[in-house]
C-alpha cells in the first residue's frame, strides 16, 4: 500500500470543502489513486494539507478482494527519510524487506517499517487468504536525528486498547488515555483507530499537539460536520478533547503530533529536506545500489523513467 506520492498530491489535490467552514474543522477531500492492483484514497499529503505532526501520507485502500496469489501486488521499491505504518482491518498481506524481514499481517497487528537511510521492500499475497483487504497505510516523516540512521522493522501482534464512553481505541503509535503503544516513534506524534459504536464519544487530545480524523467505515460527526469515507477532517490544535458522533458503528483513524517545521520534499517513495538528496537516493536505486539491498520476492523490481 505503500506509495507513490506525485506532484498530483501536493499540486492537484482538493481544496477545503465549504461543508467544514466556520466549525473550526477543516475537510478535504481524498484524491483517488492507483498503488499497485488497487484504487486508494489517499487523504494525504493534498495541496490544502501537506502534515499533520509528523503523518505526512495516508492512503486508505478497500475494501476490495484479493485471492490467495494476487493482492496488493507491489513489487521491491525503496523508501527513504520515513516509517511506513501498516493498519487493516480485514484481510491479510505479506511483507517482505531488504532486511529479511517475512511478516504476514492481519487485523489487530502492526507493522513498522523505518527507512532511514535506504530501505526497500514489496507487499505481496500471502499464498493462503482470499477475501477482502481493507486497511491504511501511513508514512511518518522522520527527524533529522534518525533520517540518516539505519532502517529497521518491527511487528507488533498486540496493541494497547482502551474503553472510552462509547468507543474502543487501539493505540497504534504514541499514548492516548494512559495507554502507550510499544511501537517505535521517532516524534512525538499519536496513531489511534476508533471502533465507535453508537452514541458520543469524549477523546482527549493535546492542546500542544495538532490533530487529524479519517473515517475508514461507517459515518461520524464532529463540531456538527459529518463525515464518511474519503475526507480528512483536519482539527488543529489547541483542543484537550474532540467529541465524536456516531448512530451506527464506525471506524475512524486519529492522527495527531506535535507540527513537524521542517521543511519536507517528497518525491516517488522518498522524503527528505531536499530535491539533491531525492535526486541521489533515486539514481542509487535506478543503478542497483547497495544503499537499498535487495528483497526476496517474487514480484519484479519496481523503477521509473526520468527523475524528480
Amino acid at each position: 500500500m505503500s506509495g507513490p506520492a506525485t506532484a498530483a498530491d501536493v499540486v492537484l489535490g482538493a481544496g477545503p470543502d465549504p461543508v467544514g467552514a466556520g466549525t473550526g474543522v477543516e475537510v478535504t477531500a481524498s484524491r483517488e489513486t492507483q498503488v499497485g492492483a488497487f484504487r486508494v484514497r489517499r487523504a494525504l499529503p493534498l495541496r490544502a494539507r501537506r502534515t499533520v505532526g509528523a503523518w505526512c501520507f495516508v492512503d486508505h485502500l478497500g475494501p476490495a478482494a484479493v485471492t490467495e496469489d494476487h493482492g496488493l501486488d507491489i513489487g521491491p521499491h525503496p523508501h527513504i527519510g520515513l516509517q511506513t505504518v501498516t493498519w487493516l482491518l480485514q484481510g491479510e498481506a505479506l511483507h517482505r524487506d531488504s532486511l529479511g524481514s517475512e511478516q504476514v499481517i492481519r487485523p489487530g497487528q502492526l507493522n513498522l517499517m523505518t527507512a532511514g537511510r535506504g530501505v526497500a521492500h514489496a507487499e505481496e499475497a500471502t499464498g493462503r487468504y482470499h477475501g477482502d483487504l481493507h486497511g491504511v497505510q501511513l508514512w511518518v516523516a522522520q527527524p533529522d536525528g534518525t533520517r540518516d540512521g539505519p532502517a529497521g522493522f518491527e511487528h507488533h501482534a498486540e496493541l494497547p486498547r482502551v474503553e472510552l464512553s462509547a468507543a474502543q481505541a487501539t493505540v497504534l503509535v504514541g499514548e492516548l488515555a494512559g495507554a502507550r503503544s510499544p511501537a517505535r516513534r521517532d516524534t512525538d506524534h499519536v496513531g489511534v483507530d476508533l471502533d465507535l459504536r453508537r452514541g458520543t464519544t469524549a477523546v482527549p487530545l493535546r492542546p500542544d499537539s495538532e490533530y487529524g480524523l479519517v473515517v475508514l467505515a461507517g459515518a461520524v460527526a464532529v463540531d456538527g460536520v459529518h463525515l464518511g469515507p474519503g475526507r480528512l477532517a483536519y482539527l488543529g490544535a489547541g483542543r484537550d478533547e474532540v467529541a465524536l458522533a456516531a448512530t451506527a458503528p464506525a471506524r475512524a483513524l486519529l492522527l495527531g503530533g506535535v507540527p513537524f517545521d521542517d521543511p519536507l520534499v517528497m518525491w516517488w517513495n522518498y522524503v527528505a529536506r531536499t530535491r539533491d538528496e531525492i535526486v541521489e537516493a533515486h539514481r542509487a536505486w535506478e543503478a542497483g545500489d547497495h544503499r537499498f539491498g535487495v528483497v526476496d520476492s517474487p514480484l519484479a523490481r519496481i523503477t521509473v523513467g526520468g527523475g524528480p
